[in-house]
């Protein structure tokens, strides 16, 4: 009963109206007020003024005896329930009319801290359900698992969708692509290379990045999380472009194969140094609040270690075109068209 009146006030009922509604639904027979305050836990001397509030909202119907005593019959629930929806539908459509009519517009672009995982899933979410044109994510199964409902439905309402994706896929969502460049061994790590082996799932970076108009960045690590929520155009064109970037690479890596790619970024001094992180993820980490793994060491974004031994997947990397391949823009310059 608890779960239904919690439910009930989340649709506009006060605690007290869903008490005696879901008592007169139970009841199987028209009950007067002492009956339903008696069963309902609502105090007496309001159950009157309740069950008034009730019968003004059509949820309940008064019937009056040939003395003059009055009983309550519940509308069905099945009837409420449509009630409800035609009401709140109606609700949000003249809002989202309205609503933006008297949007002032912002004096600055104002970039919201997002405290713990909840308020970073929740708010990636958002961005998810309200994209109407394409998607970036860089994302890692344990998100995914989460999020990948509402990606499946933007992709259904045509939202060009890119995923970059760390560690094996459940399913291709979108244009799905699997992260697996760089892939280095051992012997380059004394080179200023980064060693083989497992993603670190203790250390994820989500992404999501919905009309090139809004995005979230977040970071997972071991139980804590962090994030922000930003409208401003330098940030969220700096999270498509990571996205991209990193979608085009593992392109590139498949179209030129894994072994050249290693040998180029193991023996180019260039790029040893543009990729050496100096221990600054790490520092980045620390400010955040985020606890550090002893050595200082973490996994850059777009740069995680990968699995020995991995073959591309058929339906990831090799086979699927960046986001661009099947969007309907021909404009030379969007940020999806990766070739």
């Amino acid at each position: 009963m608890r779960d239904v009146v919690e439910q009930l006030q989340r649709l506009g009922m006060s605690g007290y109206e869903a008490k005696a509604y879901v008592t007169l639904v139970g009841a199987g027979q028209p009950l007067n007020g002492y009956e339903v305050a008696k069963r309902s836990g609502v105090p007496r001397s309001t159950v009157y003024e309740t069950l008034g509030k009730l019968v003004a909202k059509g949820a309940a119907y008064e019937l009056r005896g040939s003395d003059d005593a009055t009983d309550y019959l519940p509308l069905p629930p099945r009837s409420l329930l449509q009630r409800m929806r035609r009401e709140f539908d109606d609700s949000i459509e003249a809002l989202e009319v309205s609503l933006p009519a008297i949007v002032a517009p912002p004096r600055a672009h104002l970039i919201h801290s997002l405290k713990d995982a909840g308020a970073v899933l929740a708010r990636a979410e958002d961005v998810v359900a309200g994209a109407r044109a394409d998607l970036f994510l860089s994302i890692w199964p344990e998100e995914m698992a989460l999020l990948s409902p509402l990606v499946e439905r933007a992709v259904e309402r045509g939202v060009t969708t890119s995923v970059m994706h760390f560690g094996p896929a459940r399913g291709v969502v979108g244009h799905l692509y699997e992260h697996r460049f760089p892939a280095r061994d051992a012997s380059a790590e004394g080179r200023g290379g980064r060693t083989r082996g497992r993603p670190d799932p203790d250390r994820r970076l989500l992404v999501v990045t919905g009309d090139r108009r809004e995005t979230v960045v977040g970071g997972f690590t071991q139980g804590s999380a962090w994030g922000v929520y930003t409208e401003d155009p330098a940030v969220v064109t700096m999270a498509v472009d990571y996205v991209r970037q990193d979608i085009a690479l593992q392109i590139i890596a498949e179209r030129v194969g894994h072994e050249i790619m290693d040998e180029l970024w193991a023996g180019d001094a260039e790029l040893r140094s543009l990729l050496a992180d100096h221990d600054r993820p790490a520092a980045l980490l620390r400010a955040a609040g985020m606890p550090v793994r002893p050595g200082g060491r973490s996994h850059e974004p777009g740069s995680r270690p990968q699995e020995p031994g991995t073959r591309p997947q058929e339906r990831g990397a090799r086979s699927q075109e960046p986001g661009a391949r099947s969007a309907e823009r021909s404009d030379a310059d969007d940020p999806s068209n990766v070739e």
